[in-house]
């Protein structure tokens, strides 16, 4: 972990100005932090300097039921969102598994559980309040604006989703809001092998089953979950689907669910749909990473995350098996495999140079093996300190030199979070 040499807890974004004006004068580094949920070392001050956090701007305001929009600073976290919207019929459904900071999650492009139904932060995000790092401010959609979708000149806002930092200070975020679903079910079924739940999950999609969630565990995580959250769980490769809409229109999807499963070789299905136990479901797979961290007590963990096209994601996850095995490492695999994204959570001993080695290679053998099936080296965690190199090879140099010459005209001086991305 690398320290920055003072932070600052700015309480409105006009102090959030006149401090990055000060810090640009003055040639010192800016790193913007949020609630350091992030898994790529986004918030590390590398090159020191002063740490921004925003967690004391936590206003919610601008909130408009028939336009499903809200504003939002750094301060509001996922949860403190959803739990202000209680009572409206209305909820913010992007699920990165951590209560982490909405604009934090625009940083990063996060996504999650939710994102093969409702889309990740990308689309969710209408317009952004950016402190620019000299201090000016910039409305990505311009001032007040919450168009659901526009035209106009260049697409400002995705400029900044997913800029982890690098460009300038988000301070509010404006969302797109959802109706919650009438009804909703959840299951989990078990499969004899790891290729028979990923094709699973591509035949439900490729039969246009409206699925919520779709998530992946492999037969290590499964039994991990199950030790930690104390459930009774075949340790097998495992789907945990949820399904929602009206309670007419669950009956059909739950219908269509069961026979692709059973054409696959899964498990017969008992439906959650009670609030509680669907609850519980979802905290057995939110507990992954702490189950993981219980495998190998006393050690530590790197989550390191790809993106495919669906129609790989098959061969992908069993080449990724085979090399996790080949290499001896621990590490289980769960994956938001509805749209193609998995994680691998590699548990290790820091204080063991060749396993340390190991874990290093097999991350960079995971991003090529995704570039080269078509997708990208990481599907939601961003590129922050670790996959700098992956990123060339995927955009090639002509596409990271145009990220290089956007950076330049934002941050001359490199100052937002230096030795990021780039």
């Amino acid at each position: 972990c690398a320290p920055p040499d003072a932070v600052v807890w700015p309480q409105s974004v006009g102090q959030v100005q006149e401090l990055a004006a000060l810090c640009y004068r003055c040639r010192v580094p800016m790193v913007p932090f949020g609630t350091g949920t992030g898994l790529e070392g986004g918030v590390n001050a590398v090159q020191g300097g002063v740490c921004f956090d925003l967690s004391h701007m936590d206003a919610i305001t601008e909130l408009s039921l028939e336009d499903f929009s809200v504003a939002v600073e750094p301060g509001v976290t996922r949860k403190a969102l959803n739990s202000h919207l209680r009572g409206t019929g209305l909820w913010f459904p992007v699920d990165p598994g951590a209560d982490a900071s909405l604009c934090g999650m625009a940083a990063t492009g996060a996504s999650g559980t939710n994102a093969v139904r409702y889309g990740t932060m990308r689309p969710n995000v209408l317009n952004l309040r950016v402190v620019l790092p000299d201090g000016r401010l910039l409305h990505t959609a311009g001032p007040g604006r919450q168009a659901r979708k526009r035209a106009a000149g260049y697409d400002l806002t995705s400029l900044f989703v997913g800029s982890e930092g690098t460009l300038g200070f988000l301070t509010q975020a404006t969302l797109r809001l959802h109706p919650l679903p009438e009804a909703a079910a959840v299951t989990t079924s078990a499969f004899p092998s790891v290729r028979a739940a990923v094709a699973c999950t591509v035949q439900v999609l490729q039969a246009a089953v409206p699925v919520a969630r779709i998530e992946f565990l492999d037969e290590v995580m499964v039994g991990a979950c199950g030790r930690f959250s104390k459930m009774e769980l075949p340790v097998a490769a495992t789907l945990l689907l949820e399904l929602h809409g009206s309670r007419h229109s669950l009956a059909e999807q739950q219908r269509q669910t069961e026979e692709i499963v059973r054409l696959n070789g899964g498990s017969s299905l008992a439906w959650a749909e009670e609030p509680e136990e669907r609850g519980r479901l979802w905290a057995m797979r939110h507990s992954a990473w702490y189950a993981a961290l219980a495998l190998r007590p006393g050690c530590q963990g790197y989550s390191t995350d790809v993106c495919v096209p669906i129609s790989r994601l098959p061969d992908v996850v069993v080449e990724t098996k085979q090399d996790l095995q080949d290499s001896g490492l621990t590490g289980p695999m769960v994956g938001h495999v509805g749209d193609g994204n998995f994680h691998c959570l590699l548990i290790f001993d820091t204080q063991d140079p060749a396993e340390t080695q190991r874990v290093h290679a097999f991350a960079q053998r995971l991003g090529r093996r995704a570039l080269a099936a078509g997708g990208t080296c990481t599907g939601e965690h961003g590129v922050g300190l670790g996959k700098r190199a992956l990123l060339l090879e995927e955009l090639g140099q002509e596409g990271l030199d145009t990220l290089r010459r956007i950076k330049v005209a934002l941050d001359p001086h490199n100052l937002m979070n230096p030795g990021k991305v780039l």
